[in-house]
């Protein structure tokens, strides 16, 4: 039979997706884009807590510092503000903790105690234009004893934030009351919202209460989607119709544009290394058929290697007329037998 062109280069990729399970992982997503410490400098915060035998003011300082190396930096707008009087130490701006560190640090803590009012409704009036100025939600943080005794009612003043902003705003108060009064103040506040989230001094400085804090109010965790394993092929067979003659198994020329193709898809897997089988069709005894199916794999490895592909990647295997893949019986079967593969290993 006259030796033609490959009349087929059939190209089947099993491919398996060996999955190894990646190991999950949580990943911290923002609750807030935005947040505000409000610091309380009014003039009951220079007095010793009852029981705590510091000042306020200096434990607020140590809360908010302590709380600012907790929160991740997460791409957040931060800003530092005081009130009774409301007074701005870090304008709205991308969050950096060591510069908050530094804004916290030098907030002011040796002001009188007497003839300082203390406007907390007020500092929540002032601090609406700033929260109007930032996009998305937005975390309040404020460290104040409650002690509010002068100007607008501070539970009727955030009630109003609430009013405007609705879910985009959160009030969070860390608790330094040491008094009734200061303690129903903020019992009422914290009242207004389910989003509030309480924290008490001196218990706040508790790693695990700190933690808790810090996530609730500012981000939470989510099981990050495991990585996938690489999907590789399990098997690929590379089959050619390569129409060898009775007795036949050297290359010819008409051979070589599909040997070509074969090339170059070795070429893009550099990293398989592949058996070359050969096979036969039944004619002829089985003893015969196994050293031509052995000279047809060895045919195709020298081309092969003699034309790029790296010899330590080819083993030249004859299956003789053991594996048909097509009817013995029909003449086209036994064409379609004649057959070279390539099968990864």
């Amino acid at each position: 039979m006259k030796q033609t062109r490959l009349f087929t280069l059939c190209l089947a990729m099993l491919l398996t997706l060996a999955m190894a399970a990646g190991v999950a992982h949580a990943e911290m997503v923002k609750k807030v884009d935005n947040f505000i410490i409000f610091v309380d400098q009014s003039g009951s915060m220079a007095q010793k807590h009852d029981t705590l035998g510091k000042t306020k003011i200096d434990l607020a300082k140590n809360a908010a510092a302590a709380m600012n190396k907790a929160i991740p930096e997460l791409d957040y707008t931060g800003a530092l503000f005081c009130f009774a009087p409301f007074e701005a130490r870090i304008q709205p701006t991308a969050y950096n903790e060591a510069a908050f560190g530094k804004g916290i640090a030098n907030l002011p803590d040796d002001f009188d105690i007497f003839n300082r009012n203390t406007p907390m409704g007020n500092g929540l009036m002032d601090i609406d234009p700033v929260i109007s100025g930032m996009s998305g939600k937005t975390a309040v943080i404020m460290f104040t004893d409650g002690d509010s005794n002068y100007g607008s009612d501070p539970v009727m003043q955030a009630k109003a934030l609430y009013a405007k902003y609705g879910a985009n705003l959160c009030l969070h108060i860390v608790s330094l009351a040491d008094t009734d009064h200061g303690r129903m103040v903020i019992d009422q506040i914290r009242a207004l919202s389910g989003c509030s989230v309480n924290a008490e001094i001196p218990k706040f400085f508790e790693p695990a209460a700190m933690s808790s804090f810090v996530k609730d109010v500012f981000y939470e965790e989510v099981a990050a989607e495991p990585a996938p394993a690489p999907v590789e092929p399990a098997a690929m067979t590379i089959s050619f119709d390569l129409h060898f003659g009775f007795d036949k198994y050297k290359i010819t020329d008409e051979m070589i544009p599909v040997l070509e193709e074969v090339k170059m898809l070795l070429e893009e897997n550099p990293s398989l290394k592949f058996e070359i089988a050969g096979h036969t069709d039944s004619t002829g005894t089985e003893a015969y058929n196994q050293g031509l199916s052995e000279r047809r794999a060895g045919s195709v490895q020298t081309w092969l290697v003699e034309n790029g592909i790296s010899a330590n990647r080819l083993t030249a295997v004859g299956y003789g007329e053991l594996n048909p893949k097509y009817d013995n019986g029909t003449r086209e079967g036994r064409r379609l037998n004649r057959r070279v593969d390539l099968l990864s290993k």
